[in-house]
């Protein structure tokens, strides 16, 4: 490899790399943890440095994401949240913003345009909150008992869960940076970039020989790892030739200059429908040098250079998709993206490893040389040129899950909702990829659209890519919901859910306020209440604290329709598919509309409803009392809250000081229904019930759970 061109001074540390979990002793691991936690923190403040005044927290840099003010509060909320579901905490910090910056924005697609209205937090307040969160950390870190290895399951693993979850927002937080208008952003001394550039070198292709792919990891694997990259995967791969270079702005240059933003059939469908809607004609981060016409001009982190057209050029999916037609266009070549096991056959040619504790990576990977790319040919990696680093390589392959993929249950809305063949895989890690982000078995996707600090490598293949499908729902527990709430009757029990909204709708028109603006369905699990609700209510939302289950509603929004697998016996499955449009549902969708929420720290948009259906909730969350509570404040005077239960408290869910009944008091027994009347006696009117409303789950074709639900309603005062 040749000498590098400008790299980190020898004086400054190397960022600590995620460290192993089998350590020598527990104050060993402790110790390494606790490092790792604090430099992780002040690298992420460090970045929001380079706002150049408090106003540019508050500027969307594009109108699909949040302002920057919630990114620099979310990455500390979610240590919060986890910790308080795993027990490694008891109490909240701040209830106002965990609420506000629980949940992000997740740019599903490219032309949602709405924006809410939110009461944000001065800068302040929310650098003093993160102050707080770090106190807590550290002391959980500290003084919290645990044992070696961590593994998947351990409390402890939640802290890893939160420091590489900050690590991902350090570059997704960076690409926002480079968006923003340039004077909301100043140099900072540590986050300087390359100053090398030249022209390109010229592409040339290198012979990749067939081989397996053996991928997916062990949970016994000592280092942290996210949900979809456990499992098995294997497949042999024919043999291919692959660009020996990432494509570079020079190369991608020649596309831009031969109309390839304004020739449609360079694009695919979606990738033409987004091309017009924001109507494209050069990389986002191309910027037209004003001082000199027809001159380039490249937007880096905090400023803008002269075109260094040696660096790998940085698009979306589409453009880069888009390039590889044209160029198997004009050579006459079979070019196209490299699938996930192909980019794997370049890995295991140039021998490469994970980045090493104490030295640099020998790549442009890790935050250890720039805050930048760097010329294409800086790091040679075998015959290839940046196989891992420098900016992530677009896949051809859309997400989906290995054999045997789980997901974490205190995280289950990391992987999930990107199975949808809408989400593809990037590869090989960017300048600025941090910890897990650096390995080459870390598997991330985003939609097509998106942007991030991703280039891409073209290969030469007479193999079709091959993409494994994941259309069928195969999680045992969303499955069951999606049965439960989509399928038909059971020993001729009907649809729980159906019969829920039924009663809720006709207790409505018998004691209601007489309007029907509003309904919220909370605890909506996979939506079909939502649905049945809005057959009667102008607008309806459904929240529900699983993002598993809430994106099966939204898929039924999105397509009309799920699919999913069910349990026969043993390994043998039956198939199913729903569609709104059977059940008399299609024309409610457009009044549907679905979020991801705690029912006990809603956030304050969540009011002024007529009418609120909290189904076979209350004995599953962790504070029923402070949901009772403020639930009056949620409704219009006059509204109703049609609860439903079979009041199955469990302090796997509940603890038992949280019980709301169920319990004797003063020697006497004291029911559920007791509580209830007792919390929510002085602001409603028990106007319905108490009546049993009956419900069937299906655990396999031979083995259902029969229960019985108590329903009453409550009338606001």
């Amino acid at each position: 490899m040749k000498a590098l061109a400008q790299t980190q001074p020898d004086d400054c540390p190397l960022f600590l790399r995620t460290p192993r979990l089998t350590g020598s002793s527990v104050e060993h691991t402790r110790d390494a943890l606790l490092r790792y936690f604090h430099a992780s923190f002040d690298r992420y403040e460090s970045l929001f440095e380079l706002l150049s005044c408090d106003e540019a927290y508050y500027k969307k840099p594009i109108p699909l994401r949040h302002p920057l003010i919630f990114y620099f509060g979310h990455t500390a909320t979610f240590f919060i949240n986890k910790l308080l579901l795993t027990g490694l905490i008891s109490q909240r910090i701040n209830p106002r913003l965990e609420s506000m910056f629980a949940v992000g924005v997740d740019e599903m697609s490219w032309d949602d345009l709405g924006d809410a209205n939110y009461d944000w937090p001065t800068v302040a307040e929310v650098r003093d909150y993160r102050k707080q969160v770090r106190a807590v950390i550290d002391r959980v870190i500290r003084t919290t008992p645990f044992s070696v290895p961590i593994g998947w399951n351990d409390p402890f693993w939640i802290v890893l869960m939160g420091i590489e979850h900050e690590l991902i927002h350090l570059e997704t937080s960076s690409v926002l940076m480079r968006q923003h208008a340039l004077h909301d952003i100043k140099p900072h001394p540590a986050w300087q970039p390359c100053s090398a550039s030249g022209p390109a070198p010229v592409n040339t292709w290198v012979d990749i020989p067939a081989g397996p792919v053996d991928l997916g990891r062990a949970h016994t694997d000592p280092v942290y790892g996210w949900d979809n990259e456990y499992g098995q995967h294997q497949a042999d791969v024919p043999a291919f030739k692959a660009a020996q270079y990432l494509v570079s702005n020079q190369e991608f240059k020649a596309f831009v200059d031969a109309g390839g933003y304004a020739t449609d059939h360079y694009w695919d469908e979606e990738g033409l429908a987004w091309r017009q809607f924001t109507q494209a004609q050069h990389p986002t981060f191309w910027v037209r040098n004003a001082s000199s016409p027809g001159a380039w001009a490249l937007r880096l982190l905090s400023r803008e250079t002269p075109m260094p057209w040696n660096w790998p050029v940085e698009t979306n999916c589409h453009e880069a998709r888009a390039f590889c037609r044209w160029k198997a266009q004009q050579t006459g070549l079979p070019v196209r993206l490299p699938t996930e096991d192909e980019w794997h056959r370049l890995y295991a040619l140039a021998e490469l490893s994970d980045v090493p504790d104490d030295a640099p990576a020998q790549a442009n990977l890790h935050a250890d040389h720039w805050a930048s790319s760097c010329p294409v040919d800086e790091f040679a990696h075998g015959p290839l040129f940046d196989v891992v680093g420098n900016v992530w390589q677009w896949c051809e392959t859309p997400t989906y899950p290995f054999d045997g993929f789980k997901v974490h249950p205190v995280y289950d809305d990391f992987t999930s909702p990107t199975f949808d063949q809408r989400h593809n895989i990037i590869k090989g890690g960017s300048w600025i990829s941090c910890g897990n982000q650096s390995r080459h078995v870390s598997r991330y996707a985003f939609r097509r659209h998106f942007f991030q600090h991703a280039g891409f490598r073209y290969i030469m293949s007479n193999s079709p890519a091959v993409n494994p499908l994941s259309t069928y729902e195969n999680d045992t527990l969303v499955s069951q919901y999606a049965e439960f709430h989509f399928g038909d009757p059971v020993f001729g029990v009907p649809n729980f859910a159906k019969a829920m909204a039924d009663l809720s709708v006709a207790a409505h028109a018998r004691h209601g306020n007489g309007s029907h603006a509003k309904a919220l369905d909370l605890g909506c699990a996979t939506g079909r209440s939502s649905f049945e609700l809005a057959k009667v209510f102008e607008k309806v939302t459904g929240i529900d604290f699983s993002a598993m289950l809430i994106q099966v509603g939204s898929r039924l929004l999105e397509t009309g329709s799920i699919r999913y697998t069910l349990q026969d016996e043993g390994e043998l499955l039956s198939y199913y598919e729903r569609r709104l449009d059977e059940l008399g549902l299609a024309e409610t969708a457009r009044r549907v509309e679905f979020w991801q929420g705690d029912a006990c720290n809603l956030k304050a948009q969540f009011t002024g409803f007529d009418l609120i259906l909290a189904a076979n909730l209350i004995d599953r969350l962790y504070s029923p009392r402070r949901f009772l509570d403020d639930v009056a404040s949620r409704l219009n005077p006059g509204g109703l809250l049609v609860l439903a239960s079979p009041y199955t408290w469990m302090e796997d869910y509940t603890p038992r000081a949280e019980w709301i009944g169920g319990f004797k008091k003063d020697g006497e027994s004291y029911t559920t229904l007791d509580g209830l009347k007792d919390i929510l006696g002085s602001r409603f009117e028990l106007v319905q019930g108490p009546d049993a409303v009956p419900f069937v789950i299906r655990e396999t074709r031979r083995k259902h759970q029969h229960t019985l639900s108590e329903v009453t309603v409550w009338k606001r005062k």
